[in-house]
Parts: C-alpha cells; sequence; structure tokens
C-alpha cells in the first residue's frame, strides 16, 4: 500500500477534506415542508397574475394601455417558461 505525505503531494495532484454534517429526519421534514410552501406560494402569485392579466384583456371596460400591459406581462411569462422549459 502505498503511501502519500500530505505536506509534499506528488507533481500534478490536489488534495482536499471535507467534513459534512449528516441531515436528521426532523431536519429533512422542515426542509422539505419550507420548499414545498414556498414553490405553492410561487405558483399561487403567477397564477394570480396570469388570471389578472387575462381579466384584463378580455374585458371591455379595460382601456388599450391596459391591455397592452397585460399582453406584455403574458408575453414575458410565456417567455419565460419557454426558456426554462428549454434551457438555452
Amino acid at each position: 500500500m502505498s503511501q502519500i505525505d500530505l505536506n509534499k503531494p506528488p507533481p500534478n495532484h490536489k488534495f482536499s477534506v471535507s467534513v459534512e454534517r449528516e441531515e436528521t429526519a426532523g431536519e429533512r421534514g422542515v426542509r422539505l415542508f419550507k420548499e414545498i410552501a414556498l414553490f405553492l406560494v410561487a405558483l399561487g402569485f403567477v397564477v394570480l397574475l396570469a388570471w389578472l392579466c387575462y381579466d384584463t384583456l378580455v374585458s371591455p371596460t379595460a382601456t388599450a394601455d391596459e391591455k397592452r400591459w397585460a399582453m406584455s406581462i403574458l408575453s414575458a411569462a410565456a417567455g419565460g417558461i419557454i426558456g426554462y422549459l428549454i434551457k438555452k
């Protein structure tokens, strides 16, 4: 078995040491709850925003400026979703 002197590593070699703490079941549960809650809040916000934009677009009392604003928001959201799905 060969031994390596950590004070003098072989040429063209690097070494690293890491110490990682193991996640307990309780910590994992809290982390997952926070991630799911954040996802649901964000999803609710996006759905609410899309609904408001759609409602503005179909409203007969909305002005042309309001409809352009709503259309630009929906276009940006669609572009973001397509970009996320394509990942480029």
